[in-house]
């Protein structure tokens, strides 16, 4: 789950953590009506959930109500990476002498939070990552101890040589940890947190992104979800029994057991095609979780060609079979479908489907072949 920069604020200024003051906007209308007691300069942020938009001018200065009026306009209703900017934030804006980045992660190779920083702050993280590597520093964050003073002042004193600056940043980084435990988070970051020419250590830029299976205990954060497209197909999966995750690629994949998902979207790219997502099924015989997952499949408008790759063994192969031929009743598509059924009552679900004229293989890598060979036709 992700949530907006305005909202990511909220809860920075909800633990101490410095930020400054926005007012959010929905309308033009709005804007004029914020820009009546502001007097100074500020800035007009879209409020959108992808990165990139500064570049894509969704980030731009205002020295008078007639200029964040101006800018307002431009912004509100612009496109950015496919999503569209229905609101904005005007911040104040701050004098900035120095950026830098904060991050939190969950690292599975340590089997920790790791705290990440840079003095390369005010761009892409994952650019100064395969640029120059060396800017970034970690730190693995015991789950026993937590981040304690002295290591939070020693990893502050790497961005900072002044003593007062380290321990406002220390004071940050702390908090922030506090944040990332308390909400389930899976990523925590502040880019850029700034110093300002009287010394002041800011955050002037948030995000957070939160694990979706720990939602249940956090109805705060689940409240103010704001779910896209992708998103609603993968909660709507999940209410019936699927697993689905959207992916960028044309191959739509339905699968049951998430180890063959995998491998099925390993064999997709080994053969040189792209998965359009992992579609799990499960491993019950209910036709109608695959009248379900073909419901979704389809309405991926990037999807050219299905592979649908079944081992029955507690899911029925025959039963998979016929949810196919009910799910193809319904929606009535053109977009070619390749079928490999192997397992439990396979040669039953076999001849079901042959009436039907789908295309059927033996293995795996048939089934890959062939779907990527449709999507090209």
């Amino acid at each position: 789950m992700k949530i907006h920069e305005y909202q990511a604020r909220d809860i920075f200024k909800k633990y101490g953590i410095p930020v400054p003051n926005h007012v959010l906007c929905h309308s033009v209308e709005e804007v004029k009506q914020a820009m009546a007691n502001i007097d100074h300069l500020v800035v007009v942020k879209a409020q959108v959930l992808v990165g990139g938009r500064g570049k894509a001018g969704g980030v731009k200065l205002a020295k008078t109500k007639a200029d964040a009026v101006k800018a307002a306009e431009q912004i509100l209703g612009m496109d950015i990476k496919g999503c569209t900017v229905e609101k904005i934030i005007i911040a104040d804006a701050a004098d900035i002498e120095k950026e830098y980045y904060v991050g939190l992660i969950s690292d599975r190779n340590s089997k920790s939070v790791t705290l990440m920083v840079s003095a390369e702050g005010g761009v892409e993280i994952e650019e100064v990552a395969k640029t120059n590597p060396e800017l970034i520093y970690k730190f693995n964050i015991d789950s026993q101890t937590g981040l304690l003073d002295f290591q939070a002042r020693n990893i502050a004193m790497k961005l900072f040589k002044d003593v007062k600056q380290a321990r406002q940043a220390a004071d940050i980084f702390q908090k922030l940890y506090q944040i990332y435990l308390d909400t389930d988070s899976t990523l925590a970051e502040i880019n850029p947190l700034v110093l300002t020419p009287d010394k002041k250590v800011l955050a002037i830029d948030g995000k957070m992104n939160f694990d979706d299976n720990a939602l249940f205990r956090q109805p705060e954060l689940l409240a103010i979800r704001e779910a896209d497209e992708d998103e609603l197909k993968e909660i709507d999966a999940k209410e019936k029994g699927l697993s689905y995750i959207k992916l960028d690629g044309n191959i739509g994949c339905m699968v049951n057991g998430a180890g063959l998902a995998m491998a099925t979207m390993d064999m997709i790219k080994l053969y040189g095609g792209n998965p359009a997502n992992f579609l799990d099924i499960g491993g019950s015989s209910n036709p109608q979780k695959v009248v379900d997952a073909m419901n979704i499949l389809l309405s991926d408008k990037n999807v050219e060609a299905v592979m649908i790759n079944i081992f029955g063994g507690i899911t029925r192969c025959d039963d998979v079979a016929r949810g196919l031929i009910t799910a193809l009743d319904v929606i009535k598509t053109k977009i070619p479908i390749v079928v490999r059924l192997s397992g439990t009552n396979a040669e039953e679900g076999l001849a079901l489907l042959k009436q039907t004229g789908l295309p059927t293989v033996g293995t795996m890598s048939e089934a890959a072949k062939k779907a990527i060979e449709l999507s090209k036709s």
